[in-house]
C-alpha cells in the first residue's frame, strides 16, 4: 500500500459485524473490506463450487470479524479512530483498533496540511488554528483545534448539521449537542447567535477538546461540556438540539429527546447513511415531523420538530 495511506484494522465480535461495518462505512462510505470466516465452507461451495479449503483458512478465528478501513492522505486518521471508538462504545460493541502503514506521529500530524480554512453555510468559516493566513470574506471565523476528537467540518455529516443549525437557530437560543466531539457544533451555534450551549459526550478527551475550542472562540463562559450519559447528566430544556451520530444511536436518543424540548424546539439529526434512512424515519416520525431533509454523498441530515 502507498505509504501515504493509512489502514485501520477493526476487530469486533462476529455477532456485531453488521453494526460495526455500518459505523465503519461512516468513515469511508466508498468501501471497506471485511474478513468474515463464519460461513467459509458454504461460501466455498456456492461461489467456487469446491469443498477443499486451504488449512490456513480453516484455522481462521470464526468468533471475530476484521474490518479494514483505508484512509487517504487527505483524510484525518486520528479523527477517524476517535469517531470509531466513540460510536463503538456508544453501541456497546467490543473492539480492537490497529493502525497499519503509518507511524503514529505521522497520522497524528500529517493530515493537518490538507485541512485548510473552509466556508460552511452562508455565514461561517472554519479555520484550523495553525492556518495563519486566510481571507474570511465577511464570514464569522470559527477557530478550531480538533485534536483527535471527531468534528472538523470536513465530513459531510458535520457540514450538513451546521447548515441546518444556521438556518433554524434563533438568536438567544439555548443549544444542546448530543455527542459533541470536538465541540464544533456548539461553538458554531454560539457564533451564530445562541445564548448558551451544552455539549455532552461519553469520551473524556472529546469533552476536554470541546472546552478548549470554546476558549479559542472566547465562548467558555457560554459553553458547558458534560462527560457521561445524556439522561444521567443533562437537565432542562433547549430551543435547539443536535445529534450528529450513527443511525442506531439517533433512534435510541430520539425516544428521550422530547423531554429536553419546548413545543417549538428544533431537533437536528445527522450521521444517517442513506441505507438506514427509512429505519430512522420509522422511529423518529412517531414523535417528530420532518421540516427539512438534506443529503450529500449518501449522508442524510434532517431538521425535525415535535408533532402537534
Amino acid at each position: 500500500m502507498n505509504q501515504n495511506w493509512t489502514e485501520i484494522k477493526i476487530t469486533v465480535p462476529a455477532e456485531h459485524a453488521e453494526t460495526a461495518s455500518s459505523i465503519a462505512n461512516m468513515v469511508v462510505p466508498y468501501g471497506i473490506y471485511i474478513e468474515d470466516y463464519r460461513d467459509l465452507e458454504a461460501q466455498a461451495l456456492e461461489i467456487a463450487h469446491i469443498d477443499l479449503i486451504d488449512e490456513a483458512l480453516l484455522e481462521k478465528d470464526r468468533s471475530t470479524v476484521i474490518i479494514h478501513v483505508y484512509i487517504g492522505p487527505e483524510e484525518i486518521p486520528a479523527e477517524a479512530v476517535s469517531f470509531l471508538k466513540e460510536r463503538f462504545e456508544s453501541e456497546g460493541v467490543r473492539h480492537k483498533i490497529d493502525m497499519v502503514g503509518c507511524r503514529e506521529e505521522d497520522w497524528m500530524n500529517n493530515w493537518k496540511k490538507y485541512f485548510k480554512p473552509i466556508p460552511v453555510g452562508e455565514k461561517l468559516l472554519i479555520r484550523p488554528v495553525w492556518e495563519k493566513e486566510y481571507e474570511a470574506g465577511g464570514r464569522t471565523v470559527l477557530n478550531l483545534e480538533p485534536g483527535i476528537a471527531f468534528g472538523t467540518g470536513t465530513h459531510e455529516t458535520t457540514r450538513l448539521c451546521m447548515e441546518l443549525i444556521e438556518k433554524y437557530l434563533k438568536p438567544g437560543s439555548d443549544f444542546l449537542d448530543m455527542g459533541c466531539g470536538s465541540g464544533i457544533l456548539s461553538v458554531a451555534a454560539l457564533l451564530l447567535g445562541a445564548d448558551s450551549a451544552v455539549g455532552v459526550d461519553i469520551d473524556p478527551l472529546a469533552v476536554k477538546t470541546a472546552v478548549e475550542n470554546a476558549k479559542l472562540n472566547l465562548m467558555e463562559n457560554r459553553f458547558e461540556a458534560v462527560c457521561g450519559n445524556l439522561i444521567e447528566k443533562v437537565r432542562g430544556k433547549f430551543n435547539m438540539i443536535a445529534a450528529n451520530i450513527v443511525a442506531d444511536v439517533v433512534i435510541i436518543l430520539s425516544k428521550d429527546t422530547p423531554r429536553y424540548m419546548y413545543e417549538d424546539s428544533i431537533f437536528i439529526i445527522s450521521g444517517v447513511v442513506d441505507i438506514r434512512e427509512q429505519d430512522v424515519l420509522i422511529e423518529v416520525t412517531k414523535q417528530f415531523e420532518v421540516m427539512e431533509r438534506r443529503e450529500e454523498k449518501g449522508w442524510i441530515a434532517m431538521a425535525l420538530r415535535l408533532k402537534k
